[in-house]
């Protein structure tokens, strides 16, 4: 029976993802990873087979911060030059070594897409973490896509599109602002079938603020309360 892990988007917030993954890790070998935005990053990583300590100091390295640089020419708009270089270093380094899928939002359509394995380049990295109004949508093959996280934070209905029948769900967006966007938006929603244990942070990361800004303090400590979120899980995620 396939299981899946499955990672949330949520900008800076995706640092927690990490700690939850290195307590997971000598308990728990997914057959699948499933991404959104940010957590897609996270996904590639870990399916490539990147060590944790490594992923830890990715997040920990203080030119992180230059993705979420304003760029006062274009008003409400990061700088979309260092996202996409992050996302041109993360494909080179890494290449999955099992299933790998990462989600997409189409604009103007807004329809959730999935993408997966070869089909995956550097331009769809970055199109799953371009967030709209901070980023500007990412045109590939005549279409133009934008944060994979818009229509849904948690995309469990990829993992079950990529046939996982067993799910473990990393979601770091639980608080209620960004479940009342996801409602407003209308969530797609996975097939009923899989058995899913959730991790969810036990207590709140942050302001809004500090999911789009980078603090070495908060990364140390998302990564520490991952780890122990995680942990009180293990009994009922044992596979």
């Amino acid at each position: 029976m396939p299981t899946a892990l499955v990672l949330s988007a949520g900008g800076m917030y995706a640092a927690w993802e990490v700690g939850v993954w290195k307590a997971l890790r000598h308990r728990f070998q997914p057959d699948l990873v499933v991404g959104a935005s940010a957590g897609a990053w996270n996904g590639w990583a870990i399916a490539g087979g990147c060590p944790v300590e490594e992923l830890i100091e990715s997040w920990l390295d203080p030119s992180t911060a230059d993705i979420m640089r304003p760029n006062w020419r274009r008003l409400g708009l990061m700088r979309p030059e260092t996202l996409h270089q992050r996302a041109r270093q993360l494909f080179a380094r890494y290449r999955p070594r099992i299933p790998f899928g990462l989600t997409l939002v189409e604009v103007p359509r807004l329809q959730s897409v999935l993408v997966r394995d070869a089909e995956v380049t550097w331009q769809l990295l970055t199109a799953t973490c371009s967030i709209p109004i901070l980023f500007p949508a990412v045109r590939i093959g005549g279409r133009r896509y934008v944060d994979g996280g818009l229509l849904g934070a948690l995309p469990l209905w990829a993992a079950c599109e990529m046939g996982a029948t067993r799910v473990v769900a990393v979601n770091a967006l639980n608080t209620l602002p960004f479940r009342a966007l996801h409602r407003l938006l209308g969530q797609r929603r996975p097939a009923p079938g899989p058995r899913i244990s959730l991790i969810e942070p036990s207590a709140p990361l942050g302001s809004l603020r500090d999911a789009v800004r980078w603090s070495r303090a908060n990364v140390e400590r998302w990564v520490e309360q991952g780890e122990n979120d995680a942990n009180r899980m293990l009994t009922s995620i044992t596979m």
